[in-house]
């Protein structure tokens, strides 16, 4: 579980600042399940630079409530979360320092999506909040202001875990605390499991991925899998600690994240065997495949260049339609092109998609 954390101060000397604002998105790494968004009155003057940055003025903070008066809140909303916020470090200080005037220890931990952006979307120009999400193709609102920098860094954080391939995020916050007895363990976690399509992991209790499945439904295949006998599910049920899935939204991009990501981690207790790889071209060398995603408003683009899989994305294309560049930017890049290519064809022989855009490399869409 995360929370998704903003915060506009007042300026000043390090560690004297005041919270004027923060926003919390608590955020479950596929929807938001509660927020809280507030102005603070931080009983000291704001920077004039600040004002003229955030739009956050003295007067519009006398009747706010004080930092001890939201305290509380921001503890349980936060409680058994990872902090996630851009320049996660500064956040974090901001609110240990209010909270060590109150006499409280606040520990939680947390993650910078500046650092991840870095090390999943590299060799971009600025890795600025404003800057970052205009190369993406992020939309955002209130810039400068807690809650739309908050839910801009939800958005920015969707997309990195969608490119994290190798879990490191969801290794580090695995957390699972209901070790009563076996049982409720497993009912407990088919209870968090959605009934949609998708890909699903079986985590061990050191966070690590010993099983992927898949299916239209995917509470329904991991209840199918708990019910199994043979000693392979048995060994499954005894070292599960926490189950974690990815919404595919297609029948396409289920197979296609499936067998790559099998590709990848061979967990422990998959049956892996090995593919014949198709040396077949395409019809077009350079194309995207756009299919329905995880929510209405959503789509997959899987982009092939130079007749070879590059990469996936799911997107609202009309924040990104006719920019070739910014699309690209999305890409979550697959390693083993000639897999992607196998199964892909495969499918495309048997099965429609949404939509297929030819394009010329030296143009845009």
């Amino acid at each position: 579980m995360y929370a998704i954390v903003d915060i506009e101060t007042t300026g000043g000397k390090f560690n004297e600042e005041g919270i004027t604002e923060i926003a919390i998105y608590k955020y479950d790494g596929h929807t938001i399940i509660d927020q809280f968004i507030s102005l603070v009155n931080p009983e000291r003057e704001i920077q004039e630079f600040v004002v003229k940055l955030t739009g956050i003025n003295n007067k519009m903070l006398r009747n706010a409530p004080k930092f001890h008066e939201v305290a509380k809140r921001i503890i349980e909303i936060t409680e058994g979360c990872v902090i996630i916020a851009h320049n996660a470090s500064f956040d974090y200080r901001i609110l240990r320092t209010e909270y060590d005037r109150l006499g409280y220890d606040y520990v939680r931990d947390n993650l910078c999506t500046v650092q991840l952006s870095k090390k999943l979307i590299p060799d971009q120009d600025s890795y600025s909040l404003g800057k970052l999400c205009r190369a993406l193709g992020i939309p955002v609102t209130d810039r400068h202001r807690a809650s739309g920098d908050a839910l801009a860094t939800v958005k920015l954080f969707k997309l990195l875990l969608d490119k994290d391939t190798d879990k490191k995020i969801l290794e580090r916050t695995i957390k699972f605390t209901d070790n009563r007895n076996h049982k409720l363990k497993i009912n407990s976690i088919l209870e968090e499991l959605p009934e949609k399509e998708g890909v699903f992991y079986v985590h061990n209790e050191n966070g690590n991925v010993i099983f992927i499945g898949r299916g239209k439904n995917i509470r329904l295949e991991v209840n199918k899998l708990f019910l199994k006998e043979n000693k392979r599910a048995e060994k499954i049920k005894t070292k599960v600690d926490v189950v974690t899935y990815q919404e595919t939204g297609n029948q396409l991009f289920t197979r296609l994240k499936y067998y790559l990501e099998l590709d990848r981690i061979k967990p422990k207790y998959n049956l892996i065997r090995k593919r014949k790889l198709t040396h077949l071209d395409f019809n077009h060398d350079h194309f995207l495949i756009i299919e329905k995603g995880r929510i209405p408003e959503e789509n997959l683009i899987i982009l092939v260049e130079k007749n070879d899989v590059i990469g996936y994305a799911f997107t609202n294309l009309s924040y990104q339609r006719n920019q070739l560049e910014v699309l690209k930017n999305l890409v979550t890049a697959i390693e083993n092109k000639p897999l992607a290519k196998t199964i892909i064809k495969n499918y495309l022989l048997n099965n429609s998609v949404g939509k297929i855009v030819r394009y010329e490399l030296e143009n845009n869409l």
